[in-house]
């Protein structure tokens, strides 16, 4: 409990602290930041057009937030996120386009299915490479998200394009229902919110969570209280993956209808951002990616409605990245303080 309020305490103060610099910003530009935050959050909720924008830009952070996080409790750094979001899509797209035998029930299943499966085997390599060969995962994952989208544009640029100006798949034949036209914002956002709800259930509660979390804080001793580290640290990685490619078949099925090239760019770094701001919290991580999903959809009606650019949300993203990598400087100073005090006393 005293985590999650601490979680929230640290969201809110952020939140605070950004805004607070990008009002600075606004009055330096000669604006008047009250009415330009106004205008910010009339152009995220204002009307059934905007809130469901504002809901279908949230609904793929969701999930790529939480697989970061969920990586991040088993010791990884998974930026790797953005490319199985890639590879989630463009499975489910060749799944709704090929698979019209099945009925559309079943159709819907592998689609789903399929694309998590497949972002689950690409998540596996760096994972092993990792846990057998201490490969930095950071750089591995990096590397992959080059290949899966070289992958998908490939695809959608030749054996499954459509033909069009754009590259793009053709048409699925199934799509999530959207119940807010003419936004985008589909019932994808509840599948995504329950799975949520059992990612942190399963890590709070279950034997497996448990492991995973131990595993994150110290392999050495899981591995001592007999608990495979590695098979843990593995499967986490890949349950991250089946998250990402969750979020490719929702954009797919639910927002655009058939695999448009580089849909995901920065799905997989804004998740990131956001679960690293709360240090992983999972209960924390979704209210930033709600948050940063309000900026995203509201800075279009800002710069429409006054003369401040939608680029000052980059700068409010930006500042999000400054204190959470202060704070984590800050806690790696004092842990350093730490260790020379307590090397000192060894000493004395």
């Amino acid at each position: 409990m005293n985590q999650t309020l601490n979680g929230i305490r640290r969201i809110l103060i952020t939140i605070l602290v950004a805004m607070g610099v990008g009002a600075l910003f606004i009055v330096a530009i000669g604006e008047n930041p009250i009415d330009a935050y106004a205008a910010l959050f009339r152009g995220a909720f204002d009307g059934e057009l905007r809130l469901g924008t504002t809901l279908a830009g949230f609904t793929p952070l969701l999930l790529t937030s939480i697989a970061f996080a969920v990586a991040a409790k088993a010791g990884a750094f998974n930026v790797g996120v953005e490319g199985e979001v890639f590879l989630g899509g463009i499975t489910a797209a060749y799944i709704g386009i090929n698979w019209t035998f099945l009925p559309k029930p079943a159709l819907y299943v592998a689609c789903f299915v399929g694309a998590m499966v497949v972002a689950a085997a690409w998540a596996f390599i760096p994972a092993v490479l990792r846990a057998y060969y201490n490969v930095n995962e950071v750089c591995t994952t990096i590397l992959m998200n080059t290949v899966a989208l070289y992958i998908t544009s490939y695809l959608v640029s030749g054996p499954m394009s459509a033909g069009t100006a754009n590259a793009q798949s053709l048409p699925v034949t199934v799509r999530l229902y959207q119940f807010m036209k003419p936004s985008s914002v589909n019932v994808g956002i509840f599948i995504a919110a329950i799975t949520v709800i059992v990612i942190i259930f399963m890590l709070q509660k279950s034997s497996w969570g448990y492991k995973i979390r131990t595993v994150g804080l110290n392999p050495t001793h899981a591995d001592y209280v007999g608990i495979d580290s590695k098979k843990v640290f593995i499967g986490a990685m890949m349950l991250s993956g089946m998250l990402g490619g969750m979020a490719g078949c929702i954009e797919v099925l639910g927002v655009h209808g058939y695999f448009l090239n580089n849909f995901a760019t920065g799905l997989g770094s804004n998740g990131m951002l956001a679960a690293l701001i709360v240090k992983n919290n999972m209960v924390s991580t979704p209210f930033m990616a709600f948050f940063l999903a309000v900026l995203k959809s509201g800075a279009m009606g800002m710069q429409q409605s006054t003369g401040v650019p939608k680029s000052l949300v980059d700068t409010i993203t930006a500042v999000f990245i400054i204190i959470a990598t202060m704070e984590t400087a800050f806690q790696f100073a004092k842990k350093r303080k730490k260790k020379t005090e307590e090397k000192k006393e060894d000493k004395a």
